[in-house]
């Protein structure tokens, strides 16, 4: 089941949770899992409009009751970036090009074929989240046209009303994982491999964030390769699909690698443990605990597991298949 579609889908009948950023930049909740966890971007510039991913068939609603409350005709939007394809960022894409008329939807070209024919990709995420589970998050994924999806090479260049945009390669999470680059803002728009940073969790020294290694093609070293490039762009600030902007990039940085790294310790000491699975996320727990703390945090343990389920569980989950192949990886390459 998915809300209404075409020209009858009736944006009134919501009410979207809106923050403004600067230079035209607005986030919107998905309204996925809870409000506060993923926020969708609109640019605004000239006029015309973009979005930069698109939540789920559930979000659709609120994205475009967003546009008639930030005045943007949906005939104004002329690009749907998708960071990846992962449900969260892109499960409501073929739902949402319904109401775009002359919106083009731009994205890595290992994400293409799963945009136009999303059956492989719907298999994938049911195998992660099982079935149930899976129609409750995001309902039946519609497909884009063929025409109206474009695969970009690493490094494409696009205008917005005159406002440039270049879109970058930043495997590690995913492997068709793009960020979208604003030069002229001192800003990036990272979807997951700049981490997660939920608003409950900042204290008085700014964000705190932690990244995401969810299955199932988590690789460590890309990731901090790929944090190292977007912070070669010296941004001021990033804006994150969980949750929104931050600042403070060089100390976010940091923190991000130090923690993959820890990651990395954490999965090979727990491996081989009987219930591996659950020594991971009492691990990775305690280090965000301790990390909170470092910063000054006052959140009780109890909350911060319950704000953090949904991540130690897929991060559990993305260190434990990312071991195994690497475990693979190096028995094929034994003799």
């Amino acid at each position: 089941m998915v809300p209404e579609t075409h020209s009858s889908m009736n944006s009134k009948s919501v009410k979207p949770r809106i923050t403004r950023h600067p230079d035209g930049i607005s986030a919107v909740d998905a309204e996925y899992v809870r409000p506060g966890h993923a926020a969708v971007h609109i640019i605004r510039h000239n006029g015309r409009g973009a979005f930069v991913d698109t939540g789920t068939n559930y979000s659709v609603p609120y994205l475009l009751a967003a546009l008639e409350e930030l005045g943007i005709a949906r005939d104004a939007v002329d690009y749907v970036f998708l960071t990846h394809v992962h449900m969260d960022h892109a499960g409501g894409a073929g739902l949402l090009m319904q109401q775009l008329p002359n919106a083009r939807m731009v994205v890595h070209p290992r994400g293409m074929p799963h945009m136009i024919d999303p059956s492989n990709l719907v298999a994938a995420s049911q195998a992660v989240y099982g079935e149930e589970q899976f129609r409750r998050l995001y309902g039946d994924i519609l497909p884009v046209a063929r025409e109206r999806v474009v695969s970009v090479p690493d490094g494409f260049r696009c205008e917005l009303a005159g406002r440039e945009l270049e879109l970058i390669h930043t495997p590690g999470h995913a492997l068709h994982h793009y960020a979208i680059v604003d030069r002229a803002h001192a800003c990036i728009f990272t979807g997951d491999t700049f981490g997660i940073s939920y608003r409950e969790l900042d204290t008085s020294q700014g964000p705190f964030i932690l990244p995401t290694t969810s299955p199932s093609q988590f690789d460590p070293d890309q990731l901090i390769s790929s944090i190292d490039r977007l912070m070669s762009y010296a941004p001021e600030s990033m804006y994150l699909m969980h949750y929104s902007r931050v600042t403070g990039t060089p100390r976010l940085a940091e923190s991000l690698k130090s923690q993959i790294r820890e990651f990395v310790r954490i999965v090979g000491d727990c491996a081989e443990l009987p219930d591996a699975h659950n020594a991971i996320r009492a691990a990775m727990l305690q280090l965000w605990l301790k990390l909170l703390q470092q910063q000054g945090s006052t959140c009780a343990s109890d909350d911060v597991a319950q704000i953090l389920e949904t991540d130690l569980e897929l991060n559990a989950q993305g260190l434990l298949i990312w071991f195994a192949r690497q475990r693979r990886s190096n028995l094929s390459g034994v003799g």
